[in-house]
């Protein structure tokens, strides 16, 4: 469920692409414009797109959750944990987006580009706030859901 004081970011509704409407080109702007090239990799989990990339993707929303996260990545630096993390968060989202467009095939394939990023992931430390080990769990929710062993 979303939270409702999330402070109006939320979109009018869930884009499923060839299911429904795509959102305005602009809408997501001052989501994403919380990232800039100033912020440093250890604040990025502080950054407005990031927190809510982290509510759309638990809400439901999961291509608008790739559409913001995508600008927290591309300020990641290359090769490191945080990129890693980053990204296994828009795979984990892409493939929710895909059992909701009934392709559980891509779904699948996305899940095992998931685990490969979180194996990269591997500190004790949380990375961007998180433990690899709460996103694996998120990932192997997809997983069940999908009718995969774990």
């Amino acid at each position: 469920m979303i939270d409702p004081d999330s402070g109006g970011r939320l979109p009018p509704h869930v884009y499923i692409p060839g299911q429904t409407p795509r959102h305005p080109e602009n809408w997501f702007d001052a989501i994403k414009d919380s990232v800039t090239p100033d912020t440093k990799v250890e604040d990025l989990h502080q950054t407005d797109a990031f927190k809510t990339g982290l509510l759309y993707l638990k809400g439901g929303y999961f291509w608008e959750c790739h559409e913001v996260l995508e600008a927290v990545w591309m300020q990641t630096p290359p090769a490191s944990v945080e990129r890693e993390m980053v990204q296994s968060l828009i795979q984990l989202a892409n493939a929710r987006l895909k059992i909701l467009m009934g392709r559980p095939d891509a779904a699948r394939r996305l899940c095992v580009m998931v685990d490969e990023h979180l194996q990269r992931c591997m500190p004790p430390q949380p990375i961007l706030g998180l433990a690899t080990e709460e996103v694996r769990g998120w990932l192997n929710a997809v997983r069940r859901e999908l009718g995969q062993a774990i």
